[in-house]
């Protein structure tokens, strides 16, 4: 992959190589211990220095990477406690701000919701993965919105920050994005009723079924890297 920088912001950038190298880690294609050495991902990626590294931070963030004296950047091993730690997290975070949502969003803010929804049904037959990943953060975006809690919602952000590769990770697995649709169809409907309580137990199964699913990609394609980009959704 080569990023033509004259054409593109340094954010935009940044943030295509974290995806990038995000992916290659969590599929398995760089593997734990891997030494990740600035100049080799400048050419790789047809960039400065200065990029990579700002790249090389948000994968320390996230966890992917670590800094080690004398050893420089290696991608680090991911563990599964601190995986499912997290996910955890995101699932009460995700539960709560449903829950609002179903009581203070207005009616602009659930029919845009519900036209979103509506909208994708076509990305579970004809859309590739990384087409339902972008579905997806916008549909959690409107809940998160529609809860009117700035305090929730940044909290839910930076969690949702760190595990945005694994929550990718899980749409190339055989048959997720069609039940990720169907687990949003049922949040969306119990939004639309005001059932708040009923919401946060949908939105609570939801996350912990994407941590039990961006768990299995991992396993599975670090235990057999010849396996990326195998299955498709």
């Amino acid at each position: 992959m080569t990023i033509q920088p004259e054409r593109r912001s340094k954010g935009t950038v940044v943030d295509s190589i974290v995806q990038t190298l995000a992916d290659d880690i969590i599929s398995g294609s760089l593997t734990p211990g891997t030494k990740l050495d600035a100049q080799a991902m400048a050419e790789r990626f047809g960039v400065s220095r200065t990029p990579i590294r700002e790249t090389f931070g948000h994968l320390a963030a996230m966890g992917l990477v670590t800094h080690r004296p004398n050893r420089g950047v290696i991608v680090a091993t991911l563990s599964p406690g601190a995986l499912g730690d997290l996910y955890e997290a995101m699932a009460e975070l995700e539960a709560a701000l449903a829950r609002l949502a179903a009581l203070r969003m207005n009616s602009d803010q659930r029919q845009a919701l519900l036209e979103l929804h509506q909208g994708s049904v076509h990305l579970v037959r004809d859309g590739t993965a990384d087409d339902y990943a972008r579905y997806n953060q916008r549909f959690h975006q409107y809940i998160f919105e529609g809860a009117q809690s700035s305090q929730l919602q940044q909290l839910a952000e930076a969690t949702r920050h760190r595990l945005a590769p694994f929550r990718r990770a899980q749409f190339r697995l055989s048959n997720r994005v069609s039940k990720s649709w169907e687990e949003h169809d049922a949040i969306v409907r119990a939004i639309l009723a005001g059932d708040a309580d009923g919401v946060a137990r949908l939105m609570r199964l939801h996350v912990q079924t994407v941590s039990a699913m961006s768990a299995e990609f991992v396993a599975e394609h670090q235990s057999h890297p010849e396996k990326q980009g195998a299955s498709t959704a």
